[in-house]
């Protein structure tokens, strides 16, 4: 899974000079694309994320001030991803009614940044980190999350008109489909063997799960952190729609669940309310009733996935494909600690022990 940057000249100058590049193609774009004399202003680099980079500004023409958010094709990324799935998928959650920034532009002309990049309408006014949850608005926060995740599942990608942009499927084949996938990501990106990964992958092919209930809309990364909230505690807005795709809706449920978001405060699931809880959130947003054995499959392969990226991150630092931080530090804790959550699930004398708290 090799990555090559889109131009190499991003290598080697600062975010000063960045800032200024962004700007004058930003305000080139606008000026054709929004309104005539717009200019791009206020710029702000949005830290974290490991698939695209983000900055906040201002589009400003004829006094008006609109807040924009600027998404950027990175030189390489902890996932691969393909943008115009992560821009679709946004604007068919926007039409659907769900709280998703609105999709302002897809731009895969090279002449106004020198790379790919899609903006959307800024969310003002919120926080996303999971640390800064205001604790009288835990439950609040929670109950929202897993009922729009229940109600993302209950989404027909077909009908949204999403099968020209994601890879086809159906109800029995999903499953093994991204099991095929990550254990060809581990395969590949691997710097040294993961015993505990393959370990898993022989059990999740062992023992595959039963066809989905339905083919949904798979957000593939909604978990705390992955969501704007008002201080009040309102979600305003889903994001990192970028690992979108057709699939299991069970797929969306474990991952949301894995026990990596909670690592602080096992007993709430993603910081915010116990698992049970979450689950019957999920169960009234998707109108599926939660098939237990099915979910173990899935929380298997939840984990597994999670190992996936963080194998895929560490080999990107490695390799000198990208010297941020957060890959290397992924590539080591998030690594570790998921191959122990992988132990714990495989474990003969506990093999169902990490589904007492859902059901």
């Amino acid at each position: 899974m090799r990555r090559q940057p889109y131009n190499e000249i991003w290598e080697t100058i600062g975010l000063d000079s960045r800032e200024t590049k962004l700007r004058a193609g930003l305000s080139r774009f606008l000026d054709s694309h929004w309104r005539p004399g717009a200019e791009a202003s206020e710029l702000v680099h949005v830290p974290g994320g490991a698939s695209r980079e983000t900055w906040r500004f201002k589009a400003r023409a004829d006094g008006e001030d609109r807040g924009m958010i600027l998404r950027i094709d990175p030189e390489t990324s902890l996932i691969d991803t393909d943008r115009r799935t992560e821009y679709r998928a946004m604007e068919a959650a926007f039409k659907s009614g769900l709280p998703v920034p609105e999709a302002l532009y897809l731009v895969e002309d090279l002449r106004w940044l020198d790379r790919p990049f899609s903006i959307s309408a800024e969310v003002p006014g919120c926080q996303t980190s999971a640390e800064a949850f205001p604790p009288q608005h835990l439950g609040k926060i929670g109950q929202q999350k897993w009922t729009l995740l229940g109600q993302i599942a209950a989404l027909d990608p077909i009908a949204l008109g999403l099968g020209d942009v994601m890879p086809a499927t159906s109800v029995g084949t999903c499953a093994m489909e991204q099991l095929d996938y990550w254990a060809n990501v581990i395969d590949e990106d691997s710097l040294h063997p993961y015993p505990v990964a393959q370990a898993a992958i022989r059990w999740l092919r062992r023992h595959p799960p039963p066809p989905a209930q339905k083919l949904a809309l798979v957000h593939g990364d909604f978990r705390s952190g992955n969501f704007l909230y008002l201080p009040d505690g309102e979600i305003r807005a889903i994001l990192d729609w970028e690992m979108a795709h057709m699939g299991d809706p069970l797929e969306d449920l474990a991952w949301s669940l894995d026990p990596l978001w909670s690592w602080v405060t096992p007993g709430l699931a993603g910081r915010l309310l116990p698992h049970k809880e979450a689950v019957r959130h999920w169960e009234a947003g998707s109108g599926i009733t939660l098939d237990i054995e099915a979910f173990r499959w899935w929380q298997v392969f939840a984990a597994l996935k999670g190992l996936g990226i963080w194998i895929s991150s560490s080999e990107d630092f490695h390799f000198g494909g990208s010297q941020t931080p957060i890959l290397a530090l992924a590539g080591w804790l998030m690594t570790d600690r998921h191959q122990q959550i992988l132990v714990d699930y495989l474990s003969p004398s506990s093999p169902h022990r990490y589904l007492r708290d859902v059901k």
